[in-house]
């Protein structure tokens, strides 16, 4: 296995060669980072009283370049229509979200976070942000344009597979 920063130490020269192609253990590590981000996404629901998927909620409004109404929220997150409303009455019953009617169609409505609540997020990840900016250290701008040109179209292809309902 490659080292950090795509360093090999002396037990991995052998596999170093082969490592990035490894699906497997993409694979892995994908899963094992998956995992770390649930546990942490886990800790500040329950910290906040929420779902996890409401803290997914916060993110889909977060990251969007675009206004989100809660069919944006329905369609990234899966959930139905009954479902996504209960999201977004939690959290704007704790403080994290506010409906806000667009003015020209009073039908639409927008989901905005709360300025104090972004706050409050902001301080819980960040000790994520300093592990990531730490990691982000070990590794040239090149290396950093290809690891989030890699996110970009895995994400891409991730949101175009539909999820079977067993």
């Amino acid at each position: 296995m490659v080292g950090v920063g795509g360093r090999a130490g002396k037990a991995d020269e052998g596999a170093a060669a082969s490592a990035p192609s490894d699906l497997r253990q993409l694979a892995v590590e994908l899963r094992r980072l998956n995992g770390e981000l649930t546990r942490v996404v886990h800790g500040f629901a329950t910290g906040q009283d929420l779902h996890p998927t409401d803290v997914q909620a916060l993110a889909v409004v977060l990251d969007s370049a675009e206004p989100v109404t809660p069919s944006v929220l329905r369609r990234r997150l899966g959930l139905t229509s009954g479902a996504v409303s209960a999201c977004v009455d939690r959290l704007e019953r704790a403080g994290h979200l506010r409906r806000v009617r667009e003015s020209r169609d009073r039908r639409v409505v927008h989901l905005q976070y709360v300025p104090g609540a972004q706050a409050r997020a902001r301080k819980y990840f960040g000790p994520l942000a300093e592990a990531a900016d730490r990691v982000r250290g070990d590794f040239s701008a090149a290396e950093l344009d290809v690891v989030v040109r890699f996110l970009g179209s895995l994400n891409e292809q991730l949101s175009e597979v539909e999820s079977p309902r067993t």
